[in-house]
């Protein structure tokens, strides 16, 4: 999918619109969207993490503005904002994301709200683009849905009929850290401290790691050059792009991510019964009509089926997302949406 959403005319908006405003530790898209989840508006700019949160405020605040100028600012009834976590989101607070060190503590939704005149909600980001996917996207014909995100780590969010998971200590739908190897010798988690944890064993980052583990341990192939340079040279993309030319030890790999995946999908399943669970995040190993894609997918579901009720597997799709990196700013409009109807 494009960086830039396909727009509408604002003269076939549906009214009332909402900005969707989705902070990442690099960039952060701003879309005004109408009614029917379709972008009016939009603009992605710099993070510049380094400058403090007052200074993205009043970045996010001109171009809301400048969105605004096109439709009229009395058609804008509420703005939506995602964040990563962790968070309070009651009190609308940043607390520790990584991605954003010098934004520790702060409040950004009532700044946002400040800056913009209107009423904000909040959400974390892997919240944010489960209801995009759920609002406008694979889940748009379903009443539940889980998602997990597949990047550094594996992010999710849980919607259960039309209510989305947040938490009482926001924290709610944290896939990624649900437990799926209680072995005391384990792999640990991107952030260090979760030993077992699925996002140990399904994410880009667990992919790179099992990958050196057994090039070092004298697996050969098209990916044992890559131990003799920069440990960043070995990616999960190059283990895909690998995988597509037949190397057998990044079919083995691909084919690990799918079953520890799978695991993953089988618990949340048993707890949620959601109908529909969506792959999200950059590591989709090609994603919809890529072989390796379909192989991946193909092996998430048998390890899932494996392991429920066969009336469970034939009520459940497990599918990739469609909305790519526009989940999370049409998820907070949605769900500003929701929260202001």
């Amino acid at each position: 999918m494009s960086d830039s959403p396909d727009l509408i005319d604002h003269q076939h908006a549906e009214s009332p619109l909402y900005f969707g405003i989705d902070v990442g530790g690099t960039g952060i898209k701003i879309g005004l969207v109408d009614s029917a989840g379709r972008t009016v508006g939009y603009r992605k700019i710099p993070t510049r993490q380094p400058e403090g949160p007052e200074a993205a405020v009043d970045r996010i605040a001109q171009v809301c503005r400048d969105l605004g100028q096109v439709v009229g600012q009395t058609n804008i009834r509420a703005a939506g904002l995602g964040a990563p976590g962790p968070m309070d989101l009651d009190a609308g607070t940043l607390i520790q994301p990584p991605q954003l060190p010098s934004w520790w503590g702060f409040n950004l939704r009532d700044a946002v709200a400040a800056a913009i005149g209107m009423p904000v909600t909040f959400l974390n980001d892997a919240n944010a683009a489960a209801y995009g996917e759920f609002w406008t996207g694979t889940g748009r014909d379903d009443n539940s849905m889980v998602l997990l995100t597949l990047g550094t780590g594996v992010g999710g969010g849980i919607v259960v009929e039309d209510l989305l998971v947040n938490g009482e200590n926001s924290c709610g739908s944290e896939c990624g850290h649900i437990l799926v190897d209680p072995s005391p010798t384990a792999r640990l988690c991107v952030w260090g401290g979760g030993r077992g944890h699925l996002e140990a064993y399904a994410s880009a980052s667990a992919v790179v790691q099992r990958t050196r583990q057994r090039l070092t341990e004298g697996a050969g192939g098209k990916l044992a050059g890559t131990l003799a340079g920069n440990d960043s040279e070995l990616t999960a993309l190059k283990v895909y792009h690998a995988a597509i030319e037949g190397d057998e030890l990044a079919l083995e790999i691909v084919d690990e991510t799918a079953y520890w995946l799978g695991i993953g999908v089988t618990s949340l399943v048993h707890t949620i019964d959601p109908g529909i669970v969506v792959l999200g995040g950059a590591m989709n190993f090609g994603g919809d009509g890529d072989p390796i894609g379909t192989r991946f997918l193909r092996g998430v579901r048998e390890t899932f089926r494996s392991r429920t009720f066969e009336n469970v597997f034939e009520g459940t799709r497990i599918r990739f997302a469609s909305l790519g990196g526009h989940a999370g700013y049409l998820g907070v409009a949605g769900y500003a949406k929701k929260q202001t109807a």
